[in-house]
């Protein structure tokens, strides 16, 4: 099975982006499966249920999220109704929407699970746990089993890499922005990553206007952040997973500069 996933989605440059590349992409990659996280979809802060479903209509299957993911209030109604949009499994008990979605890629079942991590972030619950949980969770013909993994420290996310080797097909970090060249393949046959980067502008910081940003290092009278334009890239990774046993057989990423 071949899956596709792309980096954080930052505002209308990120947007537009996989809206014009998405069939692209996908034909490059030769995709069966593509996953995005949106947590930055609605000007960097949220999604709308609209932005999700433009998506979802031109071909994302599954949208993972993270700390941003209810900054905006119609997203705590909407999770509820959209089984394709995750927020971290770890949140507290009784938080709207789930962490985990599970469904079939071409008769093929495949699990995705979004967890964030509790270094330099929000309070959340025990991600090596909760991850645990869920993967009891799981039929054991669900072989095919990946993992957004939403955080800052590297620590973390390559300390949950070797707790979930061999258990998972791949766990690949989001949060930071910033690619890594760390891909490989773990012993057990997961496939790992630290960050796989943004798709948006990458002319301010990180996918937010520079001068807004500068602004708030200098002063405490500070402007609200609105997205970066220019130097757009599509950021995310490939990965290669055999369908029989779950083990990753490749993962390579990408950053494809994007001109609209």
């Amino acid at each position: 099975m071949k899956v596709l996933v792309i980096g954080d989605i930052v505002a209308r440059p990120g947007r537009t982006a996989v809206l014009e590349r998405i069939e692209d992409l996908r034909e490059r990659y030769k995709a069966d499966l593509i996953i995005a996280n949106v947590e930055n979809l609605a000007g960097g802060y949220s999604i709308t249920p609209p932005l999700v479903e433009e998506l979802l209509a031109v071909g994302v299957d599954v949208m993972t999220s993270g700390n941003h993911i209810f900054d905006k209030r119609e997203a705590i109604a909407y999770i509820n109704q959209q089984p394709k949009l995750l927020r971290p499994a770890n949140y507290p008990p009784g938080t709207p929407g789930n962490g985990m979605w599970v469904g079939q890629v071409n008769g093929v079942g495949v699990a995705v699970i979004n967890l964030i991590g509790r270094v330099f972030m929000g309070p959340a619950d025990d991600p090596f746990r909760a991850a645990d949980a869920l993967l009891r969770e799981l039929d054991p013909s669900v072989r095919v089993r990946l993992v957004d993994f939403h955080a800052e420290a590297t620590s973390e996310k390559c300390a949950l890499g070797w707790y979930l080797d061999g258990r998972v097909s791949a766990i690949f970090g989001t949060h930071t922005h910033v690619q890594t060249a760390d891909e490989r393949i773990l012993p057990q046959g997961t496939a790992y990553i630290t960050d796989i980067g943004m798709t948006g502008s990458h002319a301010g910081v990180i996918g937010m206007d520079r001068d807004d940003v500068i602004a708030r290092f200098l002063t405490v009278t500070h402007r609200r952040l609105e997205s970066a334009k220019g130097d757009v890239r599509i950021c995310g990774i490939a990965l290669d997973i055999d369908e029989q046993t779950g083990r990753a057989r490749g993962i390579s990423r990408f950053a494809i500069k994007h001109e609209s």
